[in-house]
């Protein structure tokens, strides 16, 4: 499989803070790979040097062949690498339909083109009731959604979740796997970060760990939760083995 994401040796520092040291990882293409680690690890660091938020001290970012590195937000996203945000920022005097089509016209300047598109993502992402409904008076969960349909709205090849789950109930948080799945299931390349494990666990092909600023880790899921670097920094004892007995009985099942 051929990566549509590549890092190489990224470092970004603060001052003398290095909050990404030599990290080096790759994303397939239809791939959900999962970024994880203890707060203040350097995951939204991270993603924002990817995203053209930051510009790197070091190391290079490849997307789709092409380098990337320090180039404008703007720019990587016309490319089709687009990226939500931990803490959501709607519109919150326009309606649904109005912030989606924020994003539809960065490829779509006619307006019946692009309200087609954020019609599509829109109900893509089960906000049809909320159309035409400011998005101040959503809940959390909604809001995330909406999130989600404003970036595939701009024709991403490539999407960076930043805890899409963060502060939703178990239902919400359920219906935004059932989301992402389905976006992978269609095609979409995802990276996301989540602290919810039991959430980003059973449907990423891949997991990067990071702890201090440094990859401790990367491998399949199963690999990650038997990985005693990764149980000391950050996932424990009992939550490693909740995961792998989980694992055994997803096996049984099938």
């Amino acid at each position: 499989m051929m990566p549509l994401l590549e890092v190489s040796g990224l470092t970004m520092k603060f001052g003398s803070l290095a909050a990404n040291k030599d990290v080096s990882f790759d994303v397939g293409e239809g791939q959900i790979v999962g970024l994880i680690g203890p707060n203040g690890s350097g995951k939204t660091t991270l993603f924002n040097c990817v995203s053209g938020m930051y510009k790197p001290a070091a190391g290079r970012v490849v997307f789709a062949g092409t380098d990337v590195t320090g180039m404008a937000m703007f720019k990587i996203a016309r490319m089709g690498l687009a990226r939500t945000f931990q803490v959501v920022r709607p519109l919150n005097d326009m309606t649904v339909m109005e912030n989606v089509l924020v994003g539809a016209y960065l490829h779509h300047p006619s307006e019946t083109r692009a309200r087609e598109e954020a019609e599509r993502c829109i109900e893509l992402c089960y906000l049809g009731e909320w159309r035409d409904r400011p998005a101040a008076a959503m809940t959390i969960g909604n809001k995330k959604r909406l999130e989600v349909a404003r970036v595939l709205a701009t024709s991403p090849k490539m999407i960076l979740l930043d805890e899409a789950a963060a502060g939703l109930t178990s239902t919400e948080a359920n219906e935004m796997v059932s989301l992402i799945v389905g976006l992978r299931n269609n095609g979409m390349t995802i990276l996301m970060v989540e602290h919810i494990m039991e959430a980003i666990m059973p449907i990423s092909d891949k997991m990067v760990v990071l702890s201090g600023g440094v990859k401790i880790a990367e491998g399949p899921p199963g690999d990650i939760s038997r990985n005693e670097e990764v149980i000391t920094a950050y996932l424990g004892e009992k939550f490693s083995k909740r995961l792998i007995e989980s694992e055994k009985l997803r096996g049984e099942r099938q």
